[in-house]
């Protein structure tokens, strides 16, 4: 009995001692300049939860988010900074369960928890292959992520620091692309780049049908008037309201967020015509 409460105590004494020793500290990053031809400084990339999956049906596949953290180490090393924002439904989606009779909020707060998951996913993807990484999540848990504040998120962006955005806006009817659009403007990117499974925005659905046409540049209006389906409408009002540019491209093709990035005419840019894009801002200060 003693033995067994002086081993309880031991493993208490170095729990505790986990708990409260110093965070690591990182080595000084230096920013890398930017790259020859490279359009962006700063983006904002958004990947659906199932373009985690894979061939699979559900979950995260490890050869998918391999590939995925490779690509966007590829491209952050032409200087480019980075933020993401990742969908949760590869584990679960708040609108689909709430068609089934679950409260929407409820609901939407488990697709919030679900984004966390693959948030936390990607940034061990990264950090694994040495690029330094921070979750910043709308919704506080501390152990896990940073809580997001605005100005610490352009800090780490600064820095030379992958930021991953995570749990949505923190609020319920809202979807991450909603968040994505949001974010993008409180950083100052200069555009919001939608990662899907087909090659851009098209008149109708092209699996399903073979005559469909795909659009080089649209605006805003066709894409709500038409419904396009590029993001929900509160995302693409978001974006229009403050001139904020929106790529859709193929994700599934290795190397074509670095193609974009380098200016290829890849994908559907989703714009106001009339009106020059927005530019993003460097403004803010050390959290």
């Amino acid at each position: 009995m003693a033995k067994a409460k002086g081993k309880a105590k031991s493993t208490a004494a170095v729990l505790e001692a986990r708990e409260t020793r110093a965070p690591i500290e990182e080595p000084t990053i230096s920013k890398l300049p930017l790259a020859p031809g490279v359009k962006y400084r700063r983006i904002l990339l958004k990947l659906s939860g199932e373009a985690l999956m894979g061939s699979g049906q559900y979950g995260i596949d490890p050869v998918t988010l391999a590939q995925i953290a490779d690509e966007v180490i590829d491209v952050h090393s032409l200087g480019i900074e980075i933020a993401l924002v990742l969908g949760g439904g590869n584990i679960f989606r708040g609108v689909a369960a709430s068609s089934r009779g679950m409260d929407r909020a409820h609901a939407d707060y488990m697709g919030m928890l679900a984004t966390v998951i693959n948030s936390l996913a990607l940034q061990d993807a990264l950090e694994s292959r040495g690029c330094y990484t921070r979750v910043l999540s709308a919704i506080e848990m501390e152990r896990l992520a940073e809580p997001y504040i605005r100005r610490r998120a352009i800090r780490h962006l600064e820095k030379g620091r992958l930021v991953i955005f995570a749990a949505g806006t923190g609020n319920p009817y809202f979807t991450t692309d909603t968040a994505a659009s949001l974010r993008a403007m409180e950083i100052g990117a200069e555009i919001v780049m939608k990662a899907t499974r087909v090659d851009g925005v098209y008149d109708k659905d092209p699996h399903k049908h073979k005559d469909a046409r795909m659009f080089r540049r649209v605006s805003y209006l066709d894409v709500l008037n038409k419904n396009l389906g590029v993001m929900d409408s509160t995302a693409i009002s978001l974006c229009r309201d403050n001139n904020l540019p929106i790529l859709v491209f193929n994700m599934t093709k290795p190397g074509n967020i670095r193609r974009v990035v380098l200016g290829e005419p890849l994908g559907t840019l989703v714009l106001d015509e009339g009106r020059e894009p927005r530019l993003g801002s460097n403004n803010g200060s050390p959290a």
